[in-house]
């Protein structure tokens, strides 16, 4: 456990011991990390305009809260049971997505199904027998750990069931008792937002997917052909090399990309 892991819970146990104490919490308690995180992500919250906003700042949130997240993506599943990816930290939680649907199996897949699991949990997807189709695909991408937290959507039109994701590339990570706790808490706030947000539809999310997507992909495909042309490497080459580049210099892929395009002069 880490210091700043062991803050968190110390925070949180003064907080539960005391939170029906008169005059609590104490004007110091806001200089603590839980506090000051859940505070600016309450904050960011009540700015959202729309679910697509609201859902774009839980996946800010939980990759700043869980110290192990290397790809934060909120998964929503509709009532023809296919997956969408409305809101993503790197363009691969997409990919990932892309392969649950394809092979009807992953922790997303589970987690987002009704009735589905509480959390799914993998410590190596590489070996992992629950998911032997999906699983070393995503490690192929990077992907070792993953933490899957089910969102509680209520059952009005349109009815959708949901998952929190959380992907980290080492092994044995996102398996503890605190991020299992973070994650739960991040998951009542994107569930609250999809079920109280009035102009959620699908349609609206499925555009925003669409729409960054469609720019990441863009992107990602200009910086593969400068790759490409530069390194004289055909264009599955030019993405593992993107990709393991990313993972090196703990860039998310699209930056990496949108760098390589703007300055690839300088190169």
């Amino acid at each position: 456990m880490t210091a700043y892991d062991e803050e968190w819970r110390r925070d949180k146990e003064e907080f539960v011991a005391h939170r029906d104490e008169p005059g609590y919490p104490p004007r110091d308690f806001d200089h603590s990390p839980l506090a000051r995180q859940f505070a600016e992500f309450s904050r960011r919250l009540l700015t959202a305009g729309t679910a697509a906003d609201a859902l774009a700042h839980v996946a800010t949130a939980a990759a700043e809260i869980l110290p192990g997240a290397d790809l934060v993506s909120l998964t929503l599943r509709s009532r023809d049971g296919h997956l969408h990816t409305p809101v993503e930290t790197d363009p691969l939680g997409t990919e990932l997505d892309v392969l649950q649907d394809r092979y009807q199996e992953g922790p997303c897949f589970d987690a987002a199904r009704q009735p589905g699991p509480a959390y799914c949990y993998s410590a190596d997807l590489a070996t992992d027998p629950a998911w032997p189709r999906f699983g070393p695909e995503a490690a192929k991408l990077g992907f070792r750990s993953a933490l899957s937290t089910a969102l509680v959507v209520e059952g009005r039109p349109p009815q959708m069931t949901g998952a929190l994701n959380v992907f980290a590339s080492e092994p044995g990570r996102l398996g503890g008792e605190l991020d299992r706790d973070r994650a739960l808490l991040l998951a009542t706030h994107a569930s609250l937002a999809v079920s109280a947000t009035e102009a959620v539809r699908l349609a609206e999310l499925r555009e925003t997917q669409l729409r960054n997507a469609i720019d990441s992909r863009d992107i990602i495909g200009q910086a593969k052909g400068i790759l490409m042309h530069r390194r004289g490497i055909d264009a599955d080459e030019a993405f593992d090399l993107l990709r393991r580049t990313s993972q090196d210099l703990n860039i998310k892929l699209g930056e990496l990309a949108r760098t390589i395009t703007e300055r690839h002069a300088d190169l």
